[in-house]
């Protein structure tokens, strides 16, 4: 009896768990207005966002309604950033460069080796991943300053056609293989660990946001953007109100989009999933 009482306490307990467990989705909330800002990546801090404004070579600081706080000029085609204890890096697509924006002076660094087109970066720590855009290949700073190289142009897993955006997890680097139309995760050696986004038909994957459980990915010709988990089954796919989509972020139960085309941020929250 006691063996049969245990085993109805743990089902009670298992029923009462899964019914506080609400299950949730990404739903389409407002849209923040950019005027002639054209947003390639995000960043996000207290204060609110750092934009890219490739189009107009600036970046763009506003609070979370799209409010401009300030405008930083003289860059070169700015695309995905990262910010990291306050300081703004910025690769430039434009002259090879990683711009480093800091208590309101703008450096420019030449960053690792023979950069052509940096597309993305960023920064964990002291370690520092860039997408290599024509150069087909991911650079990294480990924790005692060297940089190492991975990649080269194919399809093949650790390959790269064009790598457009980049983050560093505890996993690794994961990376927007933009015209391999897939993500990549590879390791700090880099190897190829994961391949995600092949069997959805995307069309140049610009963008990439990963968070503890998720990998978010920009399906930029398709206007569009697919919700994966780490293990590559699809979540969620988003295409309210999209238009050339190049970047996301999110924070909390929040996800802004980067709509380029139409010089929007759209908002998203996490809501019930409605059941039919």
């Amino acid at each position: 009896m006691k063996k049969f009482s245990s085993i109805l306490l743990l089902g009670l307990v298992a029923l009462i768990s899964s019914c506080g467990t609400e299950e949730k989705e990404w739903s389409y909330q407002e849209t923040v207005h950019l005027g002639e800002v054209r947003p390639i990546g995000l960043a996000l801090t207290d204060e609110g966002f750092w934009i890219s404004d490739g189009d107009n070579n600036r970046l763009v600081q506003t609070d979370r309604n799209g409010k401009v706080a300030r405008y930083i000029d003289s860059l070169e085609r700015p695309m995905h950033l990262d910010v990291a204890e306050g300081v703004v890096y910025v690769p430039q697509y434009g002259n090879d460069r990683i711009g480093v924006f800091a208590a309101d002076i703008l450096q420019q660094t030449q960053g690792p080796g023979n950069l052509d087109a940096p597309a993305g970066v960023s920064v964990a720590g002291n370690t520092m991943a860039v997408a290599d855009f024509y150069n087909n290949q991911v650079h990294y700073k480990n924790e005692q300053g060297q940089w190492s190289t991975f990649g080269k142009k194919g399809s093949e897993p650790g390959e790269f056609l064009y790598p457009t955006d980049v983050q560093i997890t505890e996993e690794g680097i994961w990376v927007a293989d933009a015209y391999n139309h897939r993500a990549q995760l590879i390791d700090f050696e880099g190897q190829s660990l994961a391949v995600i986004g092949e069997e959805q038909d995307l069309n140049a994957a610009t963008g990439i946001w990963v968070t503890e459980t998720e990998v978010f990915l920009t399906d930029f010709e398709n206007d569009r953007v697919w919700i994966f988990n780490k293990q590559g089954e699809v979540l969620q796919l988003l295409d309210d109100e999209v238009e050339k989509p190049t970047d996301m972020i999110s924070e909390g139960e929040s996800l802004w989009v980067a709509n380029f085309r139409k010089g929007e941020l759209l908002k998203y929250a996490l809501t019930p999933v409605q059941k039919k």
